[in-house]
C-alpha cells in the first residue's frame, strides 16, 4: 500500500509521535512528517484571536510550502480563576523565550490564593487541515478538568503536569500515551481530523 506524506506543522517531536499513534489506527495509509522533513521556511507570528484562527494560518502555510496537505494545530489551557486565560497565549504566557516550566509556574503563581474549588480548567485544541487545493478543514476538541498545586508526572509536556483530567485522579503528566490519547483535546480533535483524512485519501 503507497502512503500518502501529510506534513504536520510542527517540530514538537511528542506532538508529532502524538498524530502519528492516532492516524496508525485510523488511517494507516499516511505518513506523518514534521517541519524539520520539509524545505524550511520563515514561520508566521501566531497572531490569530483564536484557536482556530491559529492552526488555520500554520496549515495554509504549511501546505503552501510543502505543496502536500497541511495539519496543524493551536491548544492551549483555558483556567476558569483567569478568566480563560493564557488561552492562545499559553505557549508563550511567561514571555520569549518559550519555556514550558516558567509556563507553568507562572499559572501556579497567579492562583497561589484561589481556593481549590475554583480551580477549573480545560485544554482547548482546534486543528486544521489544508489540501493543496485549497480546501479546509477545522475541528476542535476539549479535555475539562482542574489544576493541582504542584506539578507531578513526566509523560506529558507543557501544562500537562498540573492538570487532572475529570474523573481521573492522575494529571495528564502522569497518564500513559494511550490513555491520555483517549480523552484529550488533542487526541480528540486529531481523531476528527482522521475521520476527514480517511474519507479524502482511501484508496481502492
Amino acid at each position: 500500500m503507497s502512503l500518502t506524506r501529510v506534513v504536520l506543522a510542527s517540530r514538537n517531536a511528542k506532538k508529532i509521535a502524538e498524530l502519528r499513534r492516532i492516524l496508525a489506527v485510523a488511517v494507516p495509509q499516511i505518513e506523518v512528517v514534521g517541519l524539520d522533513e520539509v524545505p524550511p521556511y520563515p514561520e508566521t507570528v501566531e497572531d490569530g484571536a483564536t484557536f482556530a484562527e491559529n492552526a488555520l494560518l500554520k496549515a495554509r502555510e504549511a501546505a503552501d510550502v510543502s505543496g502536500l496537505p497541511a495539519i496543524a494545530d493551536d491548544s492551549g489551557i483555558a483556567v476558569d480563576a483567569l478568566n480563560g486565560m493564557p488561552g492562545v497565549l499559553s505557549a508563550r504566557w511567561a514571555g520569549p523565550p518559550k519555556d514550558d516550566e516558567r509556563n507553568l509556574r507562572l499559572v501556579l503563581a497567579q492562583v497561589a490564593d484561589v481556593p481549590d474549588t475554583r480551580l477549573g480548567a480545560a485544554f482547548v485544541c482546534a486543528a486544521a487541515l489544508v489540501l493543496p487545493s485549497g480546501a479546509t478543514h477545522v475541528v476542535e476538541g476539549r479535555m475539562e478538568g482542574s489544576l493541582v498545586r504542584e506539578p507531578r508526572g513526566t509523560n506529558g509536556f507543557g501544562y500537562d503536569p498540573i492538570f487532572v483530567p475529570s474523573g481521573s485522579a492522575l494529571t495528564s503528566a502522569e497518564m500513559s500515551a494511550a490513555d491520555k490519547d483517549a480523552i484529550s483535546h488533542r487526541g480528540k480533535a486529531f481523531r476528527a481530523l482522521a475521520g476527514v483524512l480517511a474519507t479524502t485519501f482511501t484508496t481502492a
